[in-house]
């Protein structure tokens, strides 16, 4: 027996008043549909099936999956007649796990734990929830045994019924042979003129089975997104999430409130973060780094003992042992750090492989670089890497000092312990332990008088 998913994301998201379709927006800059995929993918399931109906090519485009194939709805007729279009998708021998596009945030080991319910026996599992208000929401009927009985959705609730409190969160798992028999059942007479996938709880009662039942650990997990104001609430609740788990693995934060997680942060020990710092991408933090405030840190790994200072941007880069960086850098993709280099303040890198010890500190651009280890480079240095066509390197030994408002004019090589006076442009190469340097003469005017202002 294999797992089949089908994902159901057909749906405009009308409430969302936007051109991007529903399962498209984003949470923590992935949008929702992926966040299911990448559940899915956990439940080592043979295939995942999408239903796509608004925005299908877009939809298609950017969610991608090597399991993952695609069923088309092209008319919104209801959760069951979702379904009913991945049908071909799926055999008589296979498990079906239906989930939603727009519910993003359900833990694998709960979906387990709603297929480990699934037997020849019981061919139908539902996952539910309790709610203290449940308006909206289709009610769990069981009978005085508490045997699961059908499901009643509110618009067809009798006042009795909706005073249950244990809904329907749509999630179920059902056997493929049973759920193909039941579907080709449904009916749309209902208040809505709808195909309700629910009714086939009733059925599968009606053919003498008992559904089983299972709940989430929280409610988060089965909370879906119908407009903004419930996105934002949603990313607000999982951003909080994250956070407490930072710190049960021993993360110092600041103020947790006021920490984004976007994509995976992998930490060490003794991390600490202050407010407001945006992580994107792959991140991993070693032991004792601390991120001051206001940074935003995407793709990079930063080992021990790293401070990175307030408003530092940093990004596809690699950062070594006990380095200072900011406040104020920009550290671009290609950046490679050494142990104990000093980035300073508004100092920008891209492309640049900067050694042991070596100091960039102010107000300067290194790009496509590879320096050596004890660099100096003084405030204003530019490494001047781009012709207005092609990209040249700039080649810097070890022990070299680079004075103030210096231009390194690439390709061109500075040899180690070279010394390049301040205010020079070098556009050949420094020989080692030379003092280099590039000025025209200065010259002093005894007899100027400064314009006075008429």
């Amino acid at each position: 027996m294999s797992l089949k998913v089908v994902i159901l994301a057909a749906g405009k998201g009308t409430r969302m008043r936007s051109n991007l379709p529903k399962v498209l927006q984003p949470l923590a800059q992935k949008p929702l549909l992926g966040h299911v995929v990448a559940t899915a993918d956990r439940l080592d399931c043979q295939d995942i099936v999408t239903v796509i109906g608004h925005g299908a090519e877009l939809v298609a485009e950017r969610i991608r999956h090597p399991n993952m194939t695609f069923a088309m709805q092209e008319e919104q007729l209801g959760t069951g007649h979702a379904v009913q279009q991945a049908v071909p998708h799926f055999s008589d021998e296979d498990t079906v796990l239906i989930l939603y596009g727009d519910v993003p945030l359900t833990r694998a080991e709960t979906l387990q734990d709603l297929l480990s319910l699934i037997d020849d026996q019981h061919p139908l599992a539902l996952l539910t929830i309790n709610l203290d208000d449940a308006t909206g929401y289709g009610r769990i009927v069981r009978d005085p045994h508490h045997a699961v009985q059908a499901i009643v959705e509110e618009k067809d609730a009798s006042p009795a019924e909706k005073m249950i409190r244990e809904v329907n969160t749509g999630i179920l798992a059902a056997s493929g042979i049973y759920l193909k028999q039941w579907l080709a059942r449904l009916s749309n007479d209902n208040a809505q003129g709808e195909y309700y996938l629910t009714d086939i709880i009733a059925m599968c009662v009606a053919d003498g089975f008992e559904v089983h039942t299972t709940q989430p650990q929280s409610e988060i997990e089965v909370l879906g997104v119908n407009n903004k104001l419930q996105l934002q609430s949603l990313e607000r609740r999982y951003q909080q999430a994250l956070a407490e788990d930072l710190m049960v693995q021993g993360v110092t934060l600041i103020d947790a409130s006021r920490i984004d997680v976007r994509g995976q942060l992998d930490v060490g020990q003794d991390v600490q973060i202050d407010v407001n710092v945006v992580f994107e991408g792959q991140v991993t933090l070693g032991n004792n780094v601390v991120i001051e405030a206001n940074c935003v840190i995407k793709d990079a790994v930063i080992a021990d003992n790293t401070v990175i200072h307030t408003f530092s941007h940093i990004e596809s880069a690699r950062i070594g042992q006990a380095c200072q960086i900011g406040p104020y850098a920009r550290l671009r993709p290609g950046t490679e750090l050494a142990e104990g280099v000093k980035i300073g303040n508004f100092v920008e890198t891209k492309k640049a492989q900067i050694g042991q010890g070596s100091k960039v500190n102010h107000l300067s651009y290194v790009g496509d670089t590879v320096m050596g280890q004890d660099v100096n480079i003084g405030a204003g240095t530019i490494t001047c890497n781009y012709d207005g066509v092609n990209k040249h390197q700039t080649v810097i030994g070890d022990r070299v000092f680079v004075g103030s408002d210096t231009q390194l004019v690439a390709p061109v090589t500075v040899h180690d312990g070279a010394t390049i006076g301040a205010g020079s442009t070098i556009t050949k190469d420094a020989p080692a332990e030379t003092l280099t340097l590039s000025r025209s003469k200065q010259i002093s005017f005894k007899d100027w008088q400064r314009p006075v202002k008429k």
